[in-house]
């Protein structure tokens, strides 16, 4: 009970940059145990004590939030209310990212595949069935108004939108997944949220080796901060969009809780239960706006910085 109860929801809306330090302690810890304990199954184990460990935190918020739908009026006034709790849930869960891709980067090679075996057969199936490179890398786009240009800029277009359309619907899978998993299991949303941590983390450490070897290969390394640019820039490769569909997921998660709480807290009738059935119905609606904001991003802005 020591590590749950180092912080509340109160204190965390006050300092939600504690969190970040905070969800990185909780990572670590995890990681470590995971790999004392259940070697072998170490993959699925850190996601699980990650997330146990986080439940106090997570149940006292949305527990605090649905309160809040009793206490002030009016959805501008809620939403919010309600973004400071997603605010430091966010750096809770970059917490776990940065604690997970250390752990990813700096671990011997064998215990790191052995870490992250399941997260990067995910991506794999992932890459096997829609791959950025081969919508993006495929073609480059002039202006030069030829025939020939003209159907590989609509090539492109048909390409860039099949793509959009299969990370959006995928990431509505994932946000259905945290609502359902908030409202049915209670804090279930947090392990979805978690094992997408982990996956995240993995593709940095990833992209993060193959852009060490590259820029050593052409540029070679002179100090320690060329490390630090390319960790960085692993990073944002993926936190450009991510932080979007993070969001979006926390904010489902959010919704999921709190009429979960509202169906054990009121009457069906009652105005308090329409009012947090109207303050969910709301926040899953935002949700869905921000994760079409995320697929657009991702689709068209993080393939042309990185």
């Amino acid at each position: 009970m020591v590590i749950e109860s180092i912080i509340n929801p109160t204190n965390a809306e006050k300092h939600p940059w504690e969190l970040l330090f905070i969800g990185f302690l909780y990572a670590s810890i995890s990681v470590i145990f995971s790999l004392w304990i259940f070697k072998d199954q170490a993959s699925l184990i850190m996601v699980f004590l990650t997330s146990l460990v986080a439940v106090p935190l997570v149940y006292a918020t949305f527990k605090l939030e649905e309160k809040k739908d009793t206490i002030y009026k009016g959805e501008r006034s809620l939403l919010k209310q309600h973004s400071r709790a997603i605010e430091f849930l966010l750096f809770l869960f970059i917490g776990f990212i940065l604690a997970f891709t250390l752990f990813y980067l700096l671990l011997p090679s064998d215990l790191s595949k052995a870490l992250f075996s399941v997260q990067t057969s995910t991506i794999d199936s992932i890459n096997s069935r829609v791959s950025g490179n081969s919508v993006f890398g495929a073609f480059t786009l002039n202006r030069d108004f030829t025939s020939d240009t003209l159907k590989t800029d609509l090539t492109s277009a048909i390409l860039n939108s099949s793509f959009f359309m299969s990370i959006f619907s995928n990431n509505i899978k994932v946000l259905l997944f945290s609502f359902f998993f908030s409202f049915f299991y209670g804090m279930g949303a947090i392990f979805i949220l978690t094992w997408n941590a982990t996956v995240i983390s993995a593709a940095i450490g990833n992209y993060f080796r193959n852009a060490i070897a590259n820029y050593a290969g052409i540029f070679g390394f002179s100090s320690i901060f060329s490390y630090f640019h390319v960790f960085s820039l692993s990073i944002m490769r993926y936190m450009t969009h991510g932080i979007f569909e993070i969001a979006a997921y926390f904010i489902a998660g959010l919704a999921g809780g709190i009429i979960s709480f509202g169906i054990i807290n009121h009457d069906f009738k009652s105005e308090s239960f329409k009012n947090v059935l109207f303050d969910s119905l709301s926040l899953m609606m935002l949700a869905l706006v921000i994760i079409f904001v995320a697929a657009l991003v991702e689709v068209y802005i993080t393939p042309a910085i990185f």
